[in-house]
């Protein structure tokens, strides 16, 4: 990972990228399983990009890549429960969170 620390809506159901909105990890995943869900998701990247270089099934590794996002719940159904659209990959000026991220750029924080 990274290791980088993006802005996190006041929500938590998304942090932004170049702002742009990103779904965060379902918070009710305990710990330790969010941990393993995390090292299966950095096996499939590196699975990827051994495919991508001719030493793998490209399709399974980003099968596999989706599946630990869908079960971290950055992909598929949402893991909150009021109804709320997901905006994931939407740029956040075009969203509820658009006075939110302004504030995040007046205060030397946005992108």
């Amino acid at each position: 990972m990274s290791g980088r620390s993006y802005p996190t809506t006041p929500d938590g159901r998304y942090f932004l990228v170049a702002g742009r909105l990103w779904r965060s990890t379902n918070p009710a995943i305990p710990e330790d399983r969010r941990h393993r869900l995390v090292a299966d998701l950095m096996d499939a990247r590196r699975a990827v990009k051994d495919a991508k270089r001719g030493n793998g099934e490209l399709s399974a590794a980003r099968q596999a890549v989706d599946a630990a996002k869908v079960a971290l719940g950055e992909r598929g159904p949402v893991w909150w429960q009021d109804g709320a659209p997901d905006l994931n990959r939407h740029l956040a000026k075009n969203t509820a969170y658009a006075e939110w991220a302004a504030g995040l750029k007046n205060c030397g924080m946005g992108t």
